[in-house]
């Protein structure tokens, strides 16, 4: 997550309060003992000649993989600063004696901060991986080194589907490149290192560590105003503490290689409870994938079948038997709506009211995994697709020649077009 400037940090005072003669401390009490004083024993007199005391000169082999790993990334990893124009305050003096002051003039700001991890240079450029949602409204960017050193970048391209975004900057500086390692081969309980800008520049090169909690995690995307866009990511979950400004930063294995670019976290559940230990990060081989078309062509271009539908589960069974006429084992998939002209779908001859209830081998069992299906295949590839219309049973070939930006996107959260 990208972080605001405007941001308090909350310190929790260390001393606790005495609760019935006992410390309170995390949940445990730890009382005196019982048993009665029955004296006084005066202090010691004499000469006060202690100050000699002095520190150990005992060496502590601390060295670790964890360490090992980050001394790997460390100096790929970069703080990505969002610069956007804001309207400067009027200078009511000078607005008084027609001076004009500072009034109508606008200025660059900082107005957020993320993460960003350097993987590759090419001549005098270097690229960097980050979160979309980093770069998202900049009107500029700059990017912090782990040297300290600023410098002006430009985007290459992005995409709010999956969340990335590629940026370059002059390779002049730069003294090391981050490698991907492969996010399949990762293991549920192995250990996982976040590195990034935790609250902003002033962590920068922050290491967090923990374990790959879960693979394969399916959870909701959201647009940046908080509504969900029916797409679901397959994202690595972990425990290491991911906090707003780690976004954009690498989720590392002890190899030093790059598993996860760290995107989310859960900071409450959907009744407002409190969640620490939960944080996401898209995988290296999706990452991959995107970042390489996003050099090529700027952006993501996606298939689609070019139709309307709606959730099978949506339609009454009265409507069931009624309109879809769908025998009664037909209890999952997408209903057609409308078919656009000249669209993939309609060259295979889907009509309004047919059921749709496997694409390229996979079943539907709701309305968002053709979109997520979808999102496997190229322009270009052919897909199969099963439906009902009525009682009858088809499959048919589909070859997706159209992008989905190209498509109208019904904004109603009954029905989704793809």
């Amino acid at each position: 997550m990208k972080t605001s400037l405007l941001f308090k940090v909350g310190l929790t005072s260390l001393v606790a309060g005495l609760l019935g003669g006992g410390i309170a401390y995390g949940g445990i009490s730890y009382f005196q003992n019982d048993n009665p004083i029955t004296g006084e024993v005066a202090a010691p007199t004499g000469s006060n000649a202690g100050g000699t005391t002095s520190s150990s000169n005992l060496k502590v082999n601390v060295q670790t993989q964890a360490e090992k790993a980050f001394k790997d990334v460390k100096n790929s990893v970069v703080s990505v600063i969002n610069l956007q124009r804001v309207s400067s305050s009027q200078d009511s003096f000078a607005s008084l004696f027609g001076s004009g002051g500072t009034a109508g003039k606008s200025s660059l700001q900082t107005t957020s901060e993320g993460s960003g991890v350097i993987y590759k240079t090419s001549g005098d450029t270097a690229y960097i991986v980050t979160n979309n949602h980093v770069v998202s409204g900049s009107n500029a960017l700059q990017v912090l080194l782990s040297n300290g050193q600023k410098m002006e970048a430009k985007i290459v391209g992005r995409d709010s589907v999956t969340d990335l975004a590629v940026i370059k900057i002059s390779s002049s500086k730069v003294t090391q490149v981050a490698s991907f390692g492969d996010s399949d081969n990762i293991k549920v309980g192995e250990t996982a290192l976040a590195i990034g800008s935790p609250l902003g520049t002033n962590y920068a090169s922050s290491l967090t560590q923990g374990i790959i909690s879960a693979k394969n995690r399916q959870v909701p995307l959201t647009t940046e105003s908080g509504q969900t866009t029916g797409n679901y990511a397959s994202v690595i979950q972990t425990d290491a503490a991911i906090n707003p400004g780690n976004s954009g930063g690498p989720l590392i294995n002890l190899a030093g290689q790059v598993i996860g670019i760290n995107s989310m976290k859960l900071s409450s559940d959907t009744s407002g409870t409190s969640v620490e230990g939960i944080g996401f990060a898209i995988p290296s081989n999706e990452v991959i994938k995107i970042i390489n078309q996003l050099i090529k062509s700027g952006k993501i271009v996606r298939p689609a079948l070019g139709i309307e539908y709606v959730d099978l589960a949506n339609v009454s069974s009265n409507d069931r038997k009624s309109v879809l006429k769908l025998p009664d084992n037909v209890t999952t998939g997408a209903v057609v709506m409308s078919v656009n002209s000249n669209s993939p779908a309609s060259n295979a001859g889907l009509k309004k009211y047919d059921v749709i209830t496997e694409l390229g081998g996979k079943k539907i069992t709701n309305q968002d995994q053709i979109r997520n299906i979808l999102y496997t295949y190229k322009l270009g590839d052919t897909v199969s697709l099963t439906y009902y219309r009525g009682e009858d049973k088809k499959t048919t070939k589909v070859k997706l020649t159209e992008e989905s930006s190209q498509l109208k996107v019904n904004s109603s959260s009954e029905s989704s077009n793809k």
